[in-house]
């Protein structure tokens, strides 16, 4: 499944959803994503949100585009629903930063303390976990935890950061994980075209490397406050339809630009920087969700142990309010 020479055109794209219909199957794709798949998807949206479709789908099979960790949310969620994913090696560099292990030795360093992990783990992680969160709502989640009680965080260590300074919590423990992609965003190049383009507004996810620079910047009037918004990737969905900026410099993975130049055409979105492209994100490729339709493949499955576990961090959550479309 590596001809370069296949093209994904209205014959695919018609032929993807008659399969689709055939197989009792719905289609999701994540936000980062290639335009065509999210053209071709069903539901487009943050790896938490269409996990939620997924569950209340009536749809015997989801055929999940992203990577592998979403679709394990997806079954974890969904556990009777036959799970695809085009490309079950498409994995994520976040999730991989933390193991079921490391969090049990860690657990083990800190006795009583409370875990909140980022979605973006394995359901092993999960299941280990206390409470997750998404990035929209992780200061909501730590917030809800008593005061006196330690918070181990993880994986990711700049929404991490994100969540301590905006709560001052001095007994919260944060994993040094990354997502390489977003670490990859960083202080440096924000500052640069922060001066380039005085008057555009800026859209920065909270995993990125530069989000601790945004908002010194904002807070140092460097760059006005009201122009910079720390957003997950719905958040932006959101913010992009009322936003009355000319420009908007985005930093997260380049494929959450096409969401953002379809839901408003009248604004000019660019990368903060464009080389943030997830190489796992494009593993799912047309021709593969075409073959996943064809073929049944790549089935994703998880202990139901570990599922039912897993699935309790993810309802603790999801019981402190229905959190906003926004995920990752």
């Amino acid at each position: 499944m590596s001809d370069s020479s296949f093209v994904a055109n209205s014959d695919w794209a018609k032929e993807v959803r008659a399969l689709a219909a055939e197989r009792d199957a719905v289609i999701l794709a994540h936000n980062y994503q290639m335009p065509e798949i999210q053209d071709v998807a069903h539901h487009v949206g943050d790896s938490l949100a269409l996990s939620r479709i997924a569950a209340n789908s009536k749809a015997s099979t989801i055929v999940f585009c992203g990577v592998h960790f979403m679709a394990e949310t997806a079954k974890i969620l969904a556990y009777d629903k036959t799970i695809l994913i085009p490309d079950e090696r498409a994995g994520c560099s976040l999730a991989e930063t933390l193991s079921a292990d490391q969090l049990r030795a860690w657990k083990a360093e800190h006795p009583g303390a409370v875990v909140v992990s980022y979605v973006n783990t394995t359901a092993a992680v999960k299941a280990e976990t206390d409470i997750c969160c998404t990035s929209s709502n992780a200061v909501e989640v730590v917030a809800s935890i008593p005061a006196d009680k330690e918070v181990l965080f993880g994986p990711d260590q700049f929404l991490g950061a994100h969540v301590q300074r905006i709560l001052q919590r001095d007994n919260m423990h944060i994993w040094m994980g990354e997502c390489h992609v977003h670490a990859g965003i960083n202080g440096a190049e924000l500052r640069e075209r922060v001066l380039a383009e005085p008057d555009a507004e800026f859209f920065i996810h909270p995993e990125c490397g530069c989000a601790t620079s945004a908002l010194y910047l904002a807070s140092s009037g460097v760059i006005p406050e009201g122009r910079t918004r720390i957003l997950s990737t719905g958040g932006m969905a959101e913010a992009a339809i009322t936003t009355t900026a000319k420009k908007v410099l985005v930093a997260t993975e380049t494929g959450m630009l096409h969401q953002l130049r379809k839901a408003n055409p009248l604004v000019i979105f660019e990368p903060i920087n464009r080389a943030a492209v997830c190489k796992y994100m494009k593993m799912i490729t047309p021709e593969k969700l075409l073959m996943s339709l064809r073929e049944g493949r790549d089935e994703v499955t998880v202990p139901l142990d570990i599922a039912q576990r897993a699935r309790q961090s993810v309802e603790r959550m999801i019981a402190l309010g229905t959190p906003s479309p926004t995920g990752e």
